[in-house]
């Protein structure tokens, strides 16, 4: 909290906080007034709505998609093979988008042998969010499954008895008890994911960015690591990165203000 300080200052780190310049919103109005802040607040928001509305539910399909699983030996072999990504080091992760990407890797061949040109997939922009927003489902599916597996083992077996017994098929019986079931788990990690919403995942941005996507993948959180440790511009960097977490908390609390209106689930 202390640090917030330096949002409004000049900092200069040879004199700290008390002794650098006190300028007040400047931070932000120049960010406001500047070139990148509609490009970076664009692409932040693009980013994380695609990934929220494509890879975050992906998370919940194979949760249901595994609960009907009935042999046991199968299921635990690909839950452990779809955990592992997850574990698996950033830089190796984007390492491997890298290699199937590039101009002779394996989407090429596929692409070269429906007839079409090579390219290097990252090199083109608008590619960037469809190949941030694959990587995410790939990466994180079956380990954001976990606590919705979890959710599942917690209804009541009698209900899908029941349910049996009335002549209700697999499909109603996951519509009808087991999505209802999960439910408050569902509404109460969207919350905190909305909550979330201008945190999109910094490391690979970073290591999937270039010169010919910068245009779509800088992002606030690459824009604040440049300014704030590259270029040690320190007090505007965390101008921009304090309002990230003012919208962050706006969005917090009228998801949760939402859900409390329209659910009876809430944070609080």
């Amino acid at each position: 909290m202390y640090g917030i300080l330096v949002a409004f200052q000049r900092f200069n780190i040879r004199k700290g906080i008390w002794g650098s310049e006190w300028i007040g919103f400047e931070n932000f109005v120049t960010f406001f007034n500047s070139y990148y802040f509609v490009r970076i607040l664009g692409n932040t928001f693009k980013l994380s709505i695609a990934d929220l509305v494509l890879a975050w539910p992906s998370s919940i399909i194979f949760a249901l998609l595994l609960n009907e699983v009935s042999k046991s030996g199968f299921k635990r072999w690909v839950q452990t093979f779809s955990y592992l990504p997850h574990f698996v080091s950033m830089v190796v992760i984007c390492g491997i988008i890298k290699d199937f990407t590039n101009t002779n890797g394996t989407i090429n061949d596929i692409i070269s042998f429906f007839g079409f040109e090579r390219q290097s997939l990252l090199i083109n922009s608008k590619l960037f969010i469809p190949i941030y927003v694959v990587s995410n489902i790939w990466q994180g599916m079956g380990y954001g499954s976990i606590i919705y597996i979890a959710a599942i083992s917690s209804i009541n077996p009698e209900l899908y008895e029941s349910a049996i017994i009335d002549g209700a098929g697999r499909l109603r019986q996951t519509i009808h008890i087991t999505l209802p079931g999960i439910t408050p788990t569902i509404i109460t990690l969207l919350i905190l994911r909305i909550g979330n919403i201008l945190h999109v995942g910094f490391e690979k941005i970073l290591l999937l960015q270039n010169n010919s996507n910068i245009e779509t993948s800088e992002v606030i959180s690459t824009f604040v690591y440049k300014k704030g440790l590259v270029e040690a511009v320190y007090g505007y960097s965390t101008a921009v990165n304090l309002f990230n977490s003012i919208v962050c908390l706006v969005f917090l609390f009228g998801a949760n203000m939402l859900s409390r209106k329209f659910s009876e689930t809430s944070l609080w």
